[in-house]
């Protein structure tokens, strides 16, 4: 068993609509942030996690998720799972808890047209 409290949360800003409150839980299996999302992220094009799978509730607020040619649209109470390899892109205001599988790590994870 292991707690992250949120005073041992690290923000970071992605783009200027999209931030994270990642929660270190030193596991190379599973990891969650929570992302506050204004608008487009990527800006433009699309994003890939080449590794991870991601599954993303949605806490409030409501948007879209366009995956290949799909778009999604989701309101409070949805959860979505994204598998690795996917290309996508979110749009919307909301608050979303994301959990992935193994866990997310920067260089896998890969903006693309």
């Amino acid at each position: 068993m292991k707690i992250i409290h949120k005073n041992q949360a690290e923000i970071h800003e992605n783009s200027d609509v999209c931030s994270a409150i990642e929660y270190p839980s030193d596991d190379k299996d599973i990891n969650g942030a929570v992302i506050e999302l204004s608008g487009r992220y990527p800006d433009k094009g699309r994003t890939v996690n080449l590794e991870c799978k991601e599954m993303a509730y949605i806490i409030k607020g409501s948007g879209e998720l366009v995956i290949e040619d799909k778009e999604i649209k989701l309101d409070e109470g949805d959860l979505i799972l994204i598998d690795k390899g996917e290309k996508y892109f979110w749009n919307g205001n909301l608050t979303m808890f994301i959990s992935c599988m193994p866990a997310w790590y920067h260089e896998q994870h890969k903006k693309v047209k």
